[in-house]
C-alpha cells in the first residue's frame, strides 16, 4: 500500500485560535437558545394537551396587521414569516462569514461540509420517497426531513452533558450553515405559488438600495431597519417566503475586518442580532407551531402512516447515513485523513445528531402541506417524534465516547502560564517554551524546599503525627 501523501488534510483536525474563540462564542448564544427552543417546544405541547388547547388555537389564529397592505396575518404567520426572517438574516451572515473567512473559504475545506451536507439532505429525501412510494403515500413532504436544527441540536448537547471538542462542535455549524443554505433554496424553489411581479421588483429595489447604503458605508439603524421591513413587506406579498429577504441582506454584510476594525459589520450586527434570533424569534416559532395534540393513536399513526414514517425514517436514518457517507465518501477522494483525536464513530455520533430537525422541518412540513391542517399537524408530529429518536441516538453515542471528549477538551483549554491563550497553541512558540521552563524551575526549586523540610527527605509530608520528637536521634 502507498505511504500516505505528506500534503493529506486532516479532516475534523484542531481549529486555529481565530477560529475556535467565534465558534465557542456563537454556539455559546446557540445553546442557551436552544435550551430555551427546547422549553418553549415542552410548553407548546403541554398547552395543546390541556384543556387550555381552544385558547391555544385561538391565540395562535388571532390576526393583526394592516390589511390594506395584505399583512392581515395570524399570530402563527406572523411566527413563522416574521420571526423566522430574522433567523435566516443571521443564517446569512454565518454563510458569509463562512464564505469569506471560514471554513468555506478553502474549497479543499469546504468540500467535507458542502459534501456532508448536500448527502445529508438527498438521503432523507430519498428515505421518504422511497417509503411513500412502497406505501402509497404523497411525495408533497419529501423535504421536510432534510433540515438541521443546530439550535436544538446544541440545546440537547446542553442537557445531555455531552463536552464535544471544538472541531466537532465546528463540523456541526458549518454543517447546520450550508444545510439552512440548501434550505432556502429548496423554500425559494419549490413552495412559492404564484408570484407578484410588481411586488417582488419592490423587494428587489429595495435590496438593491440596502446593499448601495452598505457600500457607501451608511450607519444608522434607523434607515436599515425600516428599509428592511420594507424589503420584507414586498417579499412576502411577491409570492416568494418572506425569509428569503432575511437572507439576503444577511449575505450582503461585509465580514471581513478593514483598517483597525476590531470587528467587521457583518460580526457586530451578529453580536446584536443573534440573542434576539436565539433568543426570542425561534422560540416563538416553536411555541406556535410545535403545539400538537399528542395521543396514543396519534403516536401509532407516526409510525403507520407512510407520509409521517417516511419523515421519521428520513431524520433518523437518512441524516445519519447521508452526512456520514458524504464524509467519508470526501475524505476518501481527497486524500484528507481523519483527526488523529476522532474515529469515525465519532462523526457517525455528530451525524446523528444533525437529525434533529425542528425549526426548518416545522415551516417546511406548514408550507409543504398547506390548507391540509390534519397532515399538517400529523407531519408537525412525526417532526417532533423522527427529532427525539435522534436526540436519544445522539445522547447515547455521544456518551459513550464522553470521557475521551473529556479529555481533548480539557487539552484544549489548558493555559498553564496563564497567558490567556491555551496552551496547545503556542507549542511553537519559544517564548513558551522559555515561561514554560521557568514555571517548571520553579516547580522543582519548590518541590527540593519542601524535600528539605521534609522529615522523609522525598518531598512528601511524613507519618500522621510525626515530627522532630519522633525522628531517630
Amino acid at each position: 500500500m502507498a505511504a500516505p501523501s505528506k500534503n493529506n488534510r486532516k479532516v475534523l483536525g484542531r481549529l486555529s485560535l481565530p477560529e475556535r474563540t467565534f465558534v465557542a462564542d456563537a454556539l455559546r448564544t446557540e445553546t442557551v437558545g436552544g435550551v430555551l427552543l427546547l422549553i418553549a417546544a415542552i410548553v407548546a405541547l403541554v398547552w395543546a394537551n390541556t384543556p387550555l388547547k381552544d385558547s391555544y388555537a385561538t391565540v395562535g389564529n388571532f390576526h393583526i396587521g394592516p390589511s390594506a397592505l395584505g399583512l392581515d396575518l395570524s399570530i402563527q404567520h406572523w411566527a413563522a414569516d416574521g420571526l423566522l426572517a430574522i433567523f435566516f438574516f443571521v443564517a446569512g451572515i454565518e454563510l458569509k462569514r463562512e464564505l469569506v473567512a471560514g471554513d468555506l473559504r478553502d474549497p479543499k475545506a469546504a468540500i467535507l461540509p458542502v459534501v456532508a451536507a448536500l448527502c445529508g439532505m438527498a438521503v432523507p429525501a430519498l428515505v421518504y420517497v422511497l417509503t411513500n412510494v412502497a406505501g402509497d403515500g404523497s411525495l408533497k413532504g419529501w423535504a421536510v426531513p432534510t433540515a438541521t436544527d443546530i439550535a436544538f441540536a446544541l440545546a440537547v448537547l446542553a442537557v445531555i452533558g455531552t463536552s464535544l471538542p471544538s472541531a466537532l462542535r465546528a463540523f456541526l455549524l458549518t454543517l447546520a450553515v450550508v444545510d439552512d443554505l440548501f434550505a432556502i433554496m429548496i423554500i425559494a424553489v419549490f413552495f412559492t405559488d404564484q408570484l407578484n411581479f410588481a411586488a417582488l421588483g419592490g423587494a428587489f429595489v429595495g435590496l438593491a438600495v440596502f446593499w448601495l447604503l452598505l457600500r457607501k458605508g451608511v450607519r444608522g439603524w434607523y434607515i436599515y431597519v425600516p428599509l428592511a421591513l420594507v424589503i420584507w413587506g414586498l417579499m412576502y406579498n411577491s409570492g416568494v417566503h418572506a425569509t428569503i429577504a432575511g437572507v439576503a441582506m444577511g449575505l450582503m454584510l461585509r465580514c471581513t475586518r478593514q483598517g483597525d476594525e476590531a470587528h467587521s459589520p457583518g460580526e457586530h450586527i451578529e453580536h446584536l442580532v443573534r440573542p434576539i434570533s436565539a433568543g426570542l424569534a425561534v422560540p416563538l416559532f416553536a411555541l406556535f407551531s410545535a403545539g400538537v395534540a399528542v395521543s396514543g393513536g396519534a403516536i401509532g399513526e407516526v409510525f403507520t402512516r407512510p407520509e409521517t414514517l417516511g419523515v421519521v425514517l428520513g431524520l433518523v436514518v437518512g441524516k445519519t447515513i447521508g452526512i456520514f457517507a458524504g464524509t467519508w465518501l470526501a475524505a476518501r477522494f481527497t486524500r484528507a485523513e481523519l483527526s488523529d483525536d476522532l474515529a469515525w464513530p465519532d462523526v457517525f455520533a455528530v451525524a446523528s445528531l444533525a437529525g434533529i430537525g425542528f425549526t426548518v422541518s416545522l415551516l417546511i412540513g406548514e408550507l409543504a402541506f398547506k390548507g391540509d391542517q390534519h397532515m399538517t399537524d400529523e407531519i408537525k408530529a412525526s417532526v417532533l417524534m423522527g427529532s427525539l429518536i435522534a436526540a436519544l441516538l445522539a445522547g447515547v453515542l455521544l456518551k459513550l465516547r464522553n470521557a475521551k471528549y473529556r479529555r481533548m477538551v480539557e487539552d484544549e483549554e489548558r493555559d498553564d502560564d496563564l497567558d490567556g491563550i491555551p496552551d496547545i497553541y503556542e507549542q511553537d512558540n519559544p517564548e513558551y517554551h522559555l515561561r514554560m521552563a521557568a514555571i517548571y524551575e520553579k516547580k522543582a526549586a519548590e518541590h527540593r524546599r519542601r524535600a528539605e523540610l521534609s522529615p522523609t527527605g522525598s518531598g512528601e509530608p511524613g507519618p500522621a503525627g510525626s515530627g522532630k520528637d519522633d525522628s531517630p536521634a
